[in-house]
């Protein structure tokens, strides 16, 4: 059985919704995981804000226009009365829910469940659709067997038993719908896998009923090797090893969201990007396979800050670096790149939310440089050192722009540059130039 997962785009309108039942409708059971309709969950999300904020005229004001936009795509996906007044009824059941909230005090509990509410609405309107073209399909609550632990991490077990009741319970049909995103928490409140999460449910299902494949269906024809919004004639990734599709998710390539790798990787089950605008375009393929002696792609990640700590305590004194790693981790802040000298070590953060408490508490070793608005220009493909060669034809691409850090070493598939934000389009182009 194959997992098929569509993001929000993909079921962003009837036009969309029709596409895919017709995508999907060949014969073969499969699971379908789907997203939100495009917009829905930013929707979600600014009516939860207006809750928060208490105010609530502002809140029903825009429950009233998202609620319109679903009837307007029910008008127009739906031929005939009987199944229009059901999704109608059905749509108006979970605005009525969301609306409710106004009467209560609002937290990050009532959140949740107000955006899972996106993921219940395209479920049930591809669920009815299908029923009303006679075709066979079954829908199956994500919020009955997608569950994560105490720390937030998914409940693997627990996953693969309770979907194996609903897999089962529904064996004669050939199309199993499900929400992506969405799950119960340890103690079973409402909670989700975080934005980009459908990709996540997508690995998780193919893991636990050990899929033949998992298809991550959106709006572009696979994996590109870079930047199409910046470079010109670039062109999609066929084949791709998880580790390289990791490095190319987690350092911008927005396709796919990072988290969704390590659960097929580690059930060997591959994973293919496709394009629902395009779907008989190849798209790419990750799997355990590797292209031997291949640069594949390169990616680019925004907001970068980069973080100096010079001292001369640190020549040949342990437990420098642990010291200065203690302090990141005690504010819960990521590191990204690294990069050490006799004197010195150098860092960089995406996320800047306790900036200045670090930089304070690193001072007490050393002197601290910041630098902000800096980009990580991402290499990937097979590259091992014995690879003689290719580190020359990457440096050598770039020998035109200031290079602030370069990190190489910590895996066998990445060579990262850290680069000012203004480079960033030259430095791409000037890639693309010398490697493909």
């Amino acid at each position: 059985m194959k997992v098929l997962k569509f993001g929000g785009t993909s079921v962003g309108s009837a036009a969309r919704i029709k596409d895919v039942a017709n995508l999907v409708c060949d014969g073969e059971q499969k699971i379908v995981v789907l997203s939100a309709m495009s917009g829905t969950t930013n929707s979600l999300v600014e009516i939860s804000d207006y809750f928060y904020k208490n105010n609530m005229s502002g809140a029903l004001e825009k429950i009233n226009m998202l609620e319109q936009k679903y009837f307007s795509t029910i008008d127009e996906l739906f031929s005939t009365e009987k199944y229009k007044l059901e999704c109608t009824e059905i749509i108006k059941s979970h605005f009525e829910y969301i609306r409710s909230f106004s009467k209560s005090v609002f937290t990050v509990f009532e959140e949740k469940a107000i955006l899972a509410q996106g993921e219940l609405l395209s479920t049930a309107m591809f669920h009815l659709y299908m029923l009303e073209n006679e075709k066979s399909s079954a829908l199956l609550p994500a919020l009955e067997f997608m569950r994560i632990d105490k720390n937030a991490e998914p409940d693997t077990a627990y996953i693969a038993e309770h979907l194996a009741k609903y897999v089962e319970e529904n064996a004669c049909a050939d199309i199993l719908i499900t929400q992506g995103y969405i799950c119960r928490n340890f103690y079973g409140e409402i909670d989700n896998l975080q934005r980009g999460g459908s990709d996540y449910t997508a690995s998780l299902i193919g893991a636990a009923i050990n899929a033949a494949e998992i298809q991550i269906w959106t709006d572009i024809d696979g994996m590109h090797n870079n930047d199409p919004r910046i470079v010109e004639g670039t062109q999609p990734v066929r084949m791709l090893h998880f580790e390289e599709a990791a490095e190319l998710a987690y350092f911008g390539a927005k396709i796919l969201h990072p988290t969704c790798i390590l659960p097929a990787k580690l059930n060997n089950i591959p994973v293919r990007l496709l394009n629902t605008i395009e779907p008989k375009a190849p798209g790419t393929l990750i799997s355990n396979q590797i292209v031997k002696g291949k640069i594949e792609a390169v990616a680019a990640k925004d907001n970068i800050t980069s973080i100096k700590i010079k001292s001369g305590r640190m020549l040949l004194a342990h437990g420098f670096l642990r010291k200065v790693f203690e302090i990141f981790e005690s504010y819960r802040t990521p590191i990204d790149m690294v990069t050490t000298s006799e004197v010195g070590v150098s860092v960089t953060i995406d996320n800047t939310k306790h900036l200045d408490e670090i930089v304070n508490d690193l001072k007490k070793f050393g002197t601290v440089t910041v630098d902000s608005d800096m980009v990580i220009i991402c290499v990937v493909g097979d590259m091992p050192y014995e690879n003689v060669g290719f580190q020359a034809e990457v440096v050598n691409a770039l020998k035109d722009i200031p290079v602030r850090m370069i990190s190489y070493g910590g895996s066998n598939y990445n060579i990262s540059f850290l680069i000012k934000a203004e480079d960033k389009n030259k430095a791409l182009n000037a890639l693309s130039k010398n490697l493909f």
